[in-house]
């Protein structure tokens, strides 16, 4: 019975997590078959009283094998029950941390922009009433432009975003090319980069200046989100590198920097709604300064675009170290469309 033990237990911890969870690869139906296999067998050739011996010796061992494994097998079964549990209990705490800091992150970037609205109009207001005041007022007047952009910009991330959540998202196919595309990118990003001394590098790869169809109000928004993710986690004076190359019907962009990486469990999470990483506490409304966190928009609308395009974007890092700096590689993989969809 031990060997049996030993064998059966052996066979029921093999099964994948996949098996277990399907309730497959059970070891019933391999004894209930060799059980049956074993009757014809000895029916064929043995007399009626070495059948009734045989059966005599093996029946206790196979209603102590059937009763083995269906203790085991409901065992494993309640552990990876257990184990789903749990994962899900701690995906739910995740989830709901991530709402409240993204209310709490949302408030902060709107009240950023209705302060500066509110502050810069009540300087106008009183400036109104002094002489000679035309260059102040300019001045004001463009903080207060400059408030209700961003404000703008804050309203259409969340259109965006519900948008996609709703499969809403509605693509325009015009001819593009990608090196086009990437260097309008690049000079709308300079002043940004500039600001904090980061270079950009964009390499000629083959298929970047083959044209193919897709949205490029959208994809420069795809792509711009991703730039500006990566010169916002690149400390002064680094290194954001483009590269590229053509695939079997599809072109892959890589965008690679020198900041300050990302943890292998957050690889997956930026891309999903509200899933920014950081400290709430150090939040910043900043669009280029370092580690000047958003709501969590940005990326997550980026997927939703590619992913409309029928490509994906992945992220790679070997982890977060703002000391060394491991930097990340940003992949976005886009089919090479000739025709538009219908």
């Amino acid at each position: 019975y031990r060997n049996l033990m030993e064998t059966t237990e052996e066979w029921v911890s093999s099964r994948t997590q996949s098996e277990i969870k399907m309730r497959q690869s059970s070891l019933f139906p391999i004894l209930d078959d060799f059980l049956n296999l074993l009757l014809q067998v000895s029916r064929e050739e043995l007399p009626d009283d070495e059948i009734v011996l045989l059966w005599q010796s093996i029946v206790p061992a196979f209603i102590f094998l059937f009763g083995y494994v269906s203790n085991r097998e409901t065992d494993i079964y309640i552990e990876h029950l257990t184990s789903d549990l749990e994962q899900a209990m701690l995906r739910l705490e995740k989830m709901d941390k991530t709402k409240s800091d993204f209310i709490a992150i949302a408030a902060h970037e709107l009240k950023t922009p209705l302060t500066l609205i509110e502050g810069y109009t009540g300087m106008l207001e009183r400036s109104i009433k002094q002489p000679d005041s035309g260059e102040q007022n300019m001045v004001l007047l463009n903080g207060i432009e400059n408030g209700t952009i961003r404000l703008r910009q804050i309203t259409n991330d969340m259109i965006d975003i519900s948008l996609i959540d709703n499969n809403l998202l509605k693509l325009h196919f015009q001819p593009i090319w990608m090196n086009k595309l990437i260097k309008s990118l690049i000079e709308s990003q300079g002043k940004a980069a500039q600001a904090r001394k980061i270079t950009f590098e964009f390499n000629q790869f083959p298929g970047m200046d083959e044209m193919f169809l897709g949205d490029e109000e959208r994809l420069a928004q795809a792509f711009g989100n991703v730039f500006s993710n990566s010169i916002k986690y690149t400390p002064d004076g680094g290194r954001i590198e483009i590269n590229g190359r053509k695939l079997p019907g599809f072109l892959e962009v890589t965008i690679t920097d020198n900041g300050i990486g990302i943890d292998p469990e957050d690889q997956a999470m930026i891309f999903e709604k509200f899933g920014r990483i950081g400290e709430v506490a150090l939040h910043s409304s900043g669009k280029t300064k370092f580690k000047g966190g958003g709501p969590g928009l940005g990326l997550p609308i980026t997927r939703g675009i590619i992913l409309a395009h029928g490509g994906s974007i992945w992220a790679e890092s070997e982890g977060r170290d703002e000391n060394l700096c491991p930097g990340s590689t940003f992949h976005i993989l886009l089919p090479l469309r000739k025709e538009a969809p219908v």
